[in-house]
């Protein structure tokens, strides 16, 4: 899914290409932000076999190290990122490129140091937010489309809480858009969201896990409520504690599925896994063999948690679950 990329932040360099270094193809990107000397470089060093440099002072890693995480037959790229400061949105330590890394991820890891939570994570936060990067949030459900003529169009589904039709066309004619046809689904839709939509190109959604490292120096009842939180998960790298926790739980966040393949007559091979999407279908998985494929697909026996009876037969449209064994039969 992913060719692997260097990323290189020297001064006066450019973020380099994803395929100009390694044809290798990854099933998925995690970026490690967070602020300097708050434990990313370690990480790597403990869940991928890269050794990204390790110091107690901040400002170490100078340039972007990717490495690769397997699990479960998936090979995840991990990208640590130099290490962000305040008013990295802005420019300053070159937090422009670190940011436009970030959101080629499909899952951000902010670590932090669990003795300066709320400082730390509301100022990464705020950074992150300010480029177009939404954390755990789903687009608005807002329908938005320019037409070359016919003047505005605005409909609800039902009225929103926080917006009106003259506040909707007031923004729409601040961003120059005369012609367009709007439908605001969610009654809970605010300013923000509409500029989000208008500004679709410039956003991202992204999942982000909230990994607390330095838990060794907190009390067991912060200890307690911090591992309670949404989309957290705590950790020692001193200690080597709660380092599987992390990687379990960064699989879950991508919620990605493993398909085993099986030819006729032979058991299915489980050393090695197809990677594919939430929701992904039988159609998915023959992508993932070969584009051609589907030209000459039959039907499809699955055994696992998608089908009824086992071996069920199946079409292109079939959903997949995580590790199910699928058998693809030609014309």
């Amino acid at each position: 899914m992913y060719p692997s990329p260097e990323v290189n932040f020297a001064p006066g360099a450019q973020v380099q290409g994803r395929a100009e270094l390694m044809s290798s193809v990854l099933d998925a990107r995690i970026a490690l932000v967070g602020f300097p000397s708050v434990g990313k470089s370690t990480l790597l060093s403990k869940i991928t076999k890269t050794k990204s440099a390790v110091a107690s002072y901040a400002f170490t890693t100078l340039t972007a190290i990717p490495g690769v995480m397997e699990y479960g037959g998936a090979e995840i790229q991990i990208l640590d990122l130099p290490g962000i400061i305040e008013g990295a949105s802005e420019g300053k330590g070159r937090g422009r490129q670190v940011i436009s890394a970030a959101k080629t991820s499909d899952l951000i890891m902010m670590v932090l140091d669990a003795t300066k939570k709320a400082e730390q994570r509301a100022l990464l936060e705020k950074e992150l937010e300010a480029v177009g990067i939404r954390l755990n949030r789903k687009p608005p459900n807002i329908y938005l489309k320019e037409k070359k003529a016919g003047g505005m169009k605005i409909n609800f589904m039902s009225p929103p809480k926080n917006l009106d039709e003259k506040m909707i066309y007031n923004i729409l004619r601040d961003y120059k858009m005369l012609n367009c046809e709007v439908l605001v689904r969610d009654e809970n839709c605010t300013v923000d969201d509409l500029i989000d939509v208008i500004m679709a190109p410039h956003r991202k959604y992204i999942k982000c896990l909230y990994v607390y490292n330095k838990i060794d120096c907190i009390s067991l009842s912060y200890l307690n409520t911090l591992a309670r939180e949404p989309h957290t998960v705590v950790m020692s790298c001193e200690l080597d504690l709660g380092i599987s926790a992390v990687v379990d739980r960064a699989w879950e966040e991508l919620n990605l599925l493993r398909i085993y393949t099986k030819r006729k007559g032979v058991a299915p091979d489980f050393s090695e896994a197809l990677i594919v999407r939430q929701n992904a279908t039988i159609e998915d998985v023959c992508d993932q063999i070969h584009r051609s494929l589907k030209e000459k697909f039959k039907y499809a026996l699955v055994w696992g948690a998608s089908a009824r009876h086992v071996p069920q037969r199946v079409g292109l449209n079939h959903p997949v679950a995580d590790e199910d064994v699928v058998s693809i039969v030609s014309k």
